[in-house]
């Protein structure tokens, strides 16, 4: 039995695990092998579907299903399929309604479990399918099928996503679905009851794991939910105030190989001893 058997890890991407650079350090690939060679369960948690980060999950090389749609969605990535998945209440359409009417230039995007839908395009989403390579498939939001996964509403600018989440907040509706901030330019709606705190849970119960043998590492906004709920919540050095807040330690940066440094300080008897 090796020293990490029965300890799970479960790292953000962006952020964190990857520089900025969107590449995994030598040191970060070396550690992962090691923690997993000694028995550790080490995974990634996403906000991103598992049909665009195929690269991602070739390069950080989990050793057990991984967690995607910030917590609404378990993949198994050797079988190709979820394990569970959250499906958002058609409701929704109400809401991508009331913020679609009050804003001229916004970028939208429903993301079922196999494809992203463009519902409404903006120089943000044109951006977007560069980066992650995604087909442009044009649809208006209340055409898209069931099931659907989650919503995205995007911007480059700051006093949109702001507006954006008030008047989600402030709808009649609200409480029946979750909202996050999953980057700068990017605001979600999510089932109710999903976030990455709710997928570690979910990912710990399938596997089997003790929830205070887990190791959560993020830096954003929807990374707070999962750094509360696991057993060690670690913030990395460039994570957000609000992460660095709810973390129960804070490393190096996501530039410095915090991985790395969070297995090595691991190994050394500084969580979970």
């Amino acid at each position: 039995m090796g020293k990490f058997e029965g300890i799970l890890i479960c790292s953000d991407l962006d952020g964190t695990l990857f520089k900025n650079d969107k590449t995994i350090s030598k040191e970060n690939a070396e550690a992962i092998e090691y923690f997993k060679s000694e028995g550790g369960s080490f995974t990634f948690i996403t906000g991103r579907l598992p049909y665009y980060v195929v690269d991602a999950y070739n390069s950080v090389k989990p050793n057990v299903p991984f967690i995607c749609i910030n917590g609404g969605g378990i993949y198994d990535g050797l079988k190709g399929e979820y394990i569970s998945y959250c499906e958002i209440s058609l409701e929704v359409m109400g809401l991508i309604q009331h913020i679609d009417e009050s804003f001229s230039d916004l970028g939208i995007q429903v993301c079922a479990p196999d494809k992203t839908y463009f519902a409404r395009e903006n120089d943000l989403m044109k951006d977007f399918r560069g980066l992650t390579g995604l087909p442009n498939i044009v649809a208006h939001y209340l055409d898209v099928k069931p099931p659907i996964s989650k919503i995205i509403f995007g911007s480059y600018k700051e006093e949109v996503i702001l507006e954006i989440e008030r008047m989600l907040k402030a709808h009649p509706l609200a409480f029946k679905f979750d909202f996050i901030r999953s980057e700068r330019t990017l605001f979600e709606i999510l089932p109710k009851g999903v976030s990455k705190g709710y997928g570690l849970m979910s990912l710990t119960e399938y596997l089997g794991i003790d929830i205070n043998k887990t190791i959560a590492i993020g830096d954003y906004y929807n990374d707070v939910s999962m750094l509360k709920t696991a057993g060690v919540g670690i913030a990395v050095a460039n994570a957000c105030d609000e992460a660095i807040k709810a973390a129960d330690y804070v490393t190096v940066s996501n530039e410095e190989s915090a991985i790395a440094k969070v297995i090595s300080d691991l190994d050394r008897g500084i969580f979970l001893h």
